[in-house]
């Protein structure tokens, strides 16, 4: 979703990642999830989009700061949706930090503190349980459907393409094929994970 949104707005997307890229931002979501006031213009000055579960976390503090824009929910079937965080995102949250520079310090460790407890916060307590995860899965798709107005609000599944979000943005139809990356071996490589998932 973050390239495709990034090839239909020739903008960048704020993804997850960007807290990886960016330590400076964990500090912003910090204050966020402690229910501080962010500027969310200065936070996403350089993008035209965000996607995740980090800005979907805040869906509330966005609807009122852009309250005209177009939200998509990017639906999975449920258990589809667990083997893949269980085995990528919620697996790299539950190993051991390993250091990624040269001096040897533990960089990802700040974005995945705030993570695990922006998690525990806002989506469930108990994130890493299978059925308490699926809850909180269905529990935020109603509360989007809810709190977005239907006008505003584009549902699309892995395999619609591209013609939801055109219609959604007002964009025409890229002729190349929809962005398919990250997939599961490309996430558990990156993060140095076992590949036999």
């Amino acid at each position: 979703m973050k390239h495709a949104l990034e090839q239909l707005l020739g903008a960048p997307c704020y993804h997850m990642i960007e807290l990886l890229r960016h330590p400076e931002h964990v500090e912003i979501w910090e204050r966020a999830l402690d229910g501080a006031t962010v500027d969310w213009d200065e936070l996403f000055a350089d993008y035209r989009a965000t996607v995740d579960w980090t800005a979907a976390a805040f869906l509330p503090e966005l609807i009122d700061a852009y309250p005209s824009a177009l939200v998509v929910l990017s639906l999975r079937d449920v258990d589809e949706w667990w083997r893949s965080v269980r085995d990528t995102v919620f697996e790299a949250l539950l190993s051991v930090p390993v250091p990624i520079d040269a001096q040897g310090r533990e960089a990802p460790a700040p974005a995945r503190r705030f993570t695990v407890r922006m998690l525990t916060t806002k989506f469930t307590p108990n994130w890493a349980d299978e059925a308490a995860a699926k809850a909180a899965f269905a529990h935020h798709n109603a509360a989007v459907r809810s709190a977005v107005p239907p006008d505003q609000l584009v549902e699309w599944r892995p395999g619609d393409g591209w013609e939801p979000l055109c219609k959604g943005l007002g964009l025409p139809v890229p002729a190349e094929p929809f962005p398919r990356v990250n997939a599961v071996t490309d996430f558990r490589s990156k993060f140095d994970l076992d590949p036999a998932q």
